[in-house]
């Protein structure tokens, strides 16, 4: 698996160093924050009204990003919140649509263990990366959320890819929904979830990977985790590695508990 979240990284940076400057007004002359539209490049530390991404952006090392209304990822673009460290404040939602990347959050080892996902730049580093709202992505082809808080529900409907997905090591304090992927690999693990996980209709298709699993690993979930159409199977991890539920494990997931 840390192999895989290694892959991702050099990918997701080669795609920031293809995008072109970012081309916005951050505001910061001014007392009521802008809107800002990276096309491509990073997104300078700032306060803004909005985010809109449109092409390949990314943050630079110990960014402080605070965005007063949503951040918006659009169809085909990425944003690369995940290779370095930063601080990121989102009063609202963050979206991602169709085939597009969405990358939030780095740690060291030294914060999470093995399920750390590591930062390329500034390797002992950390972000600080909250979201008031939702996380919302629509037939995204990545989303890699790690060591990030969200304040209402994580919701991923439909898409996939090459790239691994990760949802791990995650504050969310209300629902975890993950439904339809058709991707490479997928995780959920060392989370802590308020109200329910539902994993449903996921295929991983890793041809690297023989037993080509669905990972739901040692989460700590308020109220019931339901996992039904994974394939080609599902894991808990290594033995012992269980679920904490606080209601009912239901479908594939009721013996990870």
């Amino acid at each position: 698996m840390r192999l895989k979240v290694l892959g991702v990284l050099a990918v997701t940076g080669a795609l920031a160093l293809s995008g072109g400057p970012a081309m916005a007004d951050d505001g910061s002359h001014t007392r009521t924050p802008k809107a800002y539209t990276c096309t491509g490049g990073e997104i300078p530390s700032g306060n803004y009204a909005s985010v809109t991404v449109t092409g390949a952006c990314d943050v630079p090392a110990d960014a402080v990003i605070s965005v007063v209304g949503n951040v918006n990822v659009a169809a085909g673009a990425s944003l690369d919140a995940q290779s370095a460290p930063s601080t990121i404040t989102v009063e609202r939602n963050v979206t991602a649509a169709r085939g597009s990347l969405l990358g939030l959050g780095c740690q060291p080892p030294s914060y999470t263990g093995n399920s750390a996902h590591q930062c390329t730049v500034e390797p002992d580093g950390h972000s600080t990366i909250t979201v008031k709202g939702n996380v919302t992505g629509v037939n995204a082809d990545t989303v890699l959320l790690n060591g990030i808080t969200v304040k209402g529900n994580v919701t991923l409907i439909g898409g996939g890819g090459d790239i691994p997905w990760a949802i791990k090591n995650n504050t969310i304090s209300r629902n975890l929904t993950v439904i339809g992927q058709t991707a490479d690999w997928l995780g959920v693990l060392f989370n802590s979830i308020g109200g329910n996980a539902t994993l449903a209709r996921i295929t991983v298709t890793d041809p690297g990977d023989p037993g080509r699993l669905v990972f739901v690993v040692r989460n700590t979930i308020g109220r019931n985790l339901t996992c039904t159409g994974l394939a080609p199977g599902v894991s808990g991890g290594f033995p012992g590695e269980v679920n904490v539920v606080g209601r009912h494990a239901i479908g594939q997931c009721a013996s990870l508990v």
